[in-house]
């Protein structure tokens, strides 16, 4: 039995040695030696290959055998050499600049360019090539790079010059700021599930963090309609090849060339628009199968997109089993600047090893990502054998240079004199931003709130002060959990009440556990529709009291957690003491003629009568909620579950018990709600929604705080959600009894303002949404905004309403929807 056993083990030993790597590098240069950067190098009939870098080097790892190597770029002519490997060689190629020989045609007066016709035929094949690969598998290793390429040495106090130098970067404030490689198996199935493993991940100045690499995020397919690249641009961007791309590009023929027995029209994509959002460039159709050979488009700033100036999108595609074309390389380059920062920089991504025809099971994508702990842990000597594209010089001095910034920053005496410049007292922080005590080492923060944020003016309190501040604590880093303490005081100059409340947080098992209790003063509409600011701000300047306010003592619990997937729920328990309190002061700086301040009772607003008397209540509430949808990451420090396609449905059951701990309160109140925000329409924007339905019964005892109450509003400045009304008061319709309420807005992603000249600079986006809200004694109140929506999300909004009793019927909104 042994010599089997020793002839294995040779055999291993053996093949091992003569199966090693031998690696074919060089440069890949034009006919005056200048570096064609990111040139793709692959092995004919198989789904090898590498990327030049931007300096124009490549490397590429095979093992010993005869191979036929192809070198190609976008605007040269292929390169093929057939190579017999044995060692390690050194190989130089020059690409010559593809000649595009045009056909003879006869073009008549008016003829159209003999591109259409070709862009028609790859436009009726569209459908067949999205669809042709149900499923496949493969490799894919990404960098990205981004440098500064100019900044100011302050900007708005901020001393630039200062983090430049900490971070690594030159005496001119430019360089590397970000710099991050990766390798993923990434898997795909139509029409959209997919899952990604991180194999490998290296991120530039930091030994702990991941990259922000991800393969899903390099996935363009333009063979669908549109792209919608969030963030980049509010509108989807229109494909040249789309259903409907002849109405909005013009194509010229660039001319014919051969490659590997196939003939390549190059075309030639130019917008009808120049500020529609459409590409600008080449794409290369393959004749008779009419298929995207590659492309190399571009987009700018005049197209409306954010961020950057202008974006450079290049992709190859290669053969992989049989008819089947797949990404070679796929690459995104950018610049940009704004307020005299400047940055530019890459993404480029190399796919290897497909498989279209792979065994998949469908519960295999509910995981979409995974990353698991020490994929950041691999040494140079791994990257330097599985790294298909070279570094740059530059590139090497930035690993070099910030692995020793990263040593430095994960240090103790690092970190603890970080902490000692960082959490100095100043009266600035003390009164504007607040005061933050953070040690990283032992991941504790603790806050103190902002002296101005604490103090607020209302005509029951008068000058009111509260204070608070936090302490939290990481108390468990592989499931990134942590323990909060709360707390606040308060006290009300004029009435002269002293109220003090606080809390913790705190996981439990896998329940999240919520303590709280004291006492505060509080807005009677639990959804605080108007800020302490802003009606500090009318109260003070314009004598218009609209917070209505009462005293509650109470203490909670809830239990919250994530049963399964996109289903949770959480239950609490409160007993609360509420006390209705009337006006203490009159006083505002100005007396606006016609103004005068109401009472605390809402629904007497010129009479001194209490709302409610004093009372107790003991409840008991279980919500739970469920989005159809258990997709999620996985990373080294637990699960994070993604949003859903779907919307959301939301059941709420409160129960007020009578006569526990001497509560007066005795009803049930049972409601649903469905909701989804940002479903795609397409070019035509997108659309959100929110439906809400609820009734009390078996209502014995009920008093105003424990009422339905919405999100209304009054003045001009409203804080935005689609559960929000433009023009409802705050008060008058809260209903105990049954009502139902609805919310339809929908944005139209600058589809309309980006066709007038001078203001589509703005980049504005066209808002329409239409309220409802039904009650027992508010019949079909209606209100339809018209507005516009910045990027940041600050919105203005003309509201019209209708079946508005003694309210506003139209005014001028300015919001926020963050």
């Amino acid at each position: 039995m042994r010599s089997p056993l020793l002839l294995i083990i040779f055999l291993f030993f053996t093949s091992a040695i003569f199966a090693q790597d031998i690696t074919i590098r060089g440069k890949i240069t034009d006919d005056a030696g200048n570096a064609i950067p990111f040139a793709t190098v692959y092995v004919r009939n198989t789904t090898k290959g590498t990327s030049a870098n931007s300096d124009g080097s490549y490397t590429l790892n095979l093992t010993p055998g005869r191979y036929d190597v192809q070198y190609r770029a976008m605007g040269y002519r292929q390169e093929s050499r057939l190579l017999d490997l044995k060692t390690t060689q050194t190989l130089n190629i020059t690409l010559k600049a593809e000649d595009y020989q045009i056909k003879e045609v006869t073009i008549r007066a008016g003829a159209e360019d003999p591109a259409y016709a070709i862009i028609r035929k790859a436009i009726k094949k569209r459908k067949t090539y999205l669809n042709e690969v149900h499923a496949y598998t493969t490799e894919v290793y990404i960098k990205g790079m981004q440098k500064l390429l100019a900044a100011p040495k302050k900007f708005l106090g901020f001393d630039v010059q200062k983090m430049a130098r900490e971070n690594g970067l030159d005496s001119n404030r430019t360089g590397i700021v970000y710099l991050s490689e990766s390798q993923s198996r990434y898997t795909f199935m139509r029409p959209d599930k997919v899952h990604e493993e991180i194999i490998s991940s290296k991120f530039s100045g930091s030994n702990r963090a991941f990259t922000f690499n991800r393969a899903s995020d390099m996935q363009v397919n333009f063979y669908e309609n549109l792209q919608n690249w969030e963030g980049l641009s509010n509108r989807p961007l229109i494909s040249p090849i789309a259903d409907n791309a002849l109405s909005y590009y013009r194509y010229k023929y660039a001319g014919t060339t051969i490659e590997n027995g196939e003939t390549i029209n190059k075309i030639q994509v130019i917008p009808r628009n120049e500020y529609a959002p459409c590409f600008s460039g080449y794409i290369y159709i393959l004749e008779d199968s009419w298929r995207i050979q590659g492309l190399d488009l571009f987009i700018t700033k005049k197209a409306n997109i954010n961020f950057v100036d202008t974006l450079k999108v290049s992709e190859q595609f290669f053969p992989v089993g049989g008819n089947a074309w797949m990404p070679a390389s796929l690459k995104f380059e950018f610049t940009g600047g704004l307020f005299g920062f400047k940055l530019g920089g890459y993404f480029i991504s190399v796919y290897k090893d497909y498989d279209i025809n792979p065994k998949l099971d469908k519960t295999q994508f509910t995981e979409t990502l995974r990353i698991t702990k020490g994929v950041n842990k691999k040494d140079s000597v791994y990257w330097e054998q599985q790294r298909p594209i070279p570094l740059t010089g530059e590139e090497k001095t930035d690993y070099q240079k910030k692995a020793v910034l990263a040593a430095k920053r994960e240090s103790k005496p690092y970190l603890d004199s970080l902490d000692k410049e960082n959490n100095k007292v100043s009266i600035g922080k003390l009164l504007l931003g607040g005061y933050r005590h953070r040690n990283r080492y032992q991941h504790e923060t603790y806050n103190l709130n902002s002296l101005i944020s604490s103090v607020s003016y209302n005509t029951v309190e008068g000058l009111a002060l509260g204070y608070g501040g936090s302490f939290t604590k990481q108390i468990d880093s592989v499931n990134n959990s942590y323990l909060r303490i709360y707390g606040k005081v308060r006290y009300g100059f004029s009435n002269k009440l002293f109220n003090a409340s606080g809390g913790i947080t705190m996981p439990v098992g896998s329940f999240r556990l919520s303590l709280a209790g004291g006492s505060d003063v509080i807005d009677m509409n639990n959804h605080e529709p108007i800020t302490q600011l802003m009606n500090t701000a009318y109260t003070l300047l314009n004598r218009q009291n609209f917070e209505k306010l009462y005293q509650k003592q109470y203490a909670a619990a809830t239990l919250s957690k994530r049963i399964y997937g996109g289903w949770q729920a959480n239950a609490g328990a409160e007993w609360a003491n509420r006390r209705y309190l009337s006006n203490t002061t009159n006083y505002s700086f100005f007396h606006p003629k016609g103004h005068e301040f109401t009472s605390n009772n809402p629904l007497v607003p010129y009479g001194d009568v209490p709302l409610f008397a004093e009372n107790q209540s003991f409840k008991i509430n279980v919500r739970t909620t469920y989005d159809f949808s258990n997709r999620y990451e996985t990373y080294p420090t637990g699960k994070r579950y993604l949003p859903s396609k779907y919307p959301t449905i939301g059941l709420s059951f409160t129960k007020a018990v009578k006569n526990v701990f001497g509560s007066d309160a005795d009803y049930n109140l049972l409601s649903l709600d469905i909701s989804k925000t940002d479903i795609p329409m397409g070019f035509y924007g997108k659309t959100s929604f929110y439906v809400g339905a609820g009734k009390f019964f078996n209502a014995k005892n009920i008093y105003y705080t424990d009422y339905k109450h919405f999100s209304g509003n009054q003045v001009l400045f409203y804080q935005g959600g689609i559960s929000s009304f433009l023009l409802l008061d705050y008060y008058r319709f809260s209903t105990g009894d049954k009502y139902l309420e609805g919310h339809l807005e929908h944005n139209f992603s600058g589809l309309i303002i980006n066709q007038i000249p001078l203001i589509r600079k703005l980049k504005l986006q066209e808002i329409i949404n239409v309220n409802y809200l039904s009650t027992l004694t508010l019949k079909n109140y209606t209100e339809l905004g018209l507005g516009f929506q910045t990027n940041i999300g600050l919105r203005v909004m003309y509201g019209t309403s209708f079946n508005n009793p003694g309210g506003a019927n139209q005014a001028i909104r300015v919001g926020a929807s963050f």
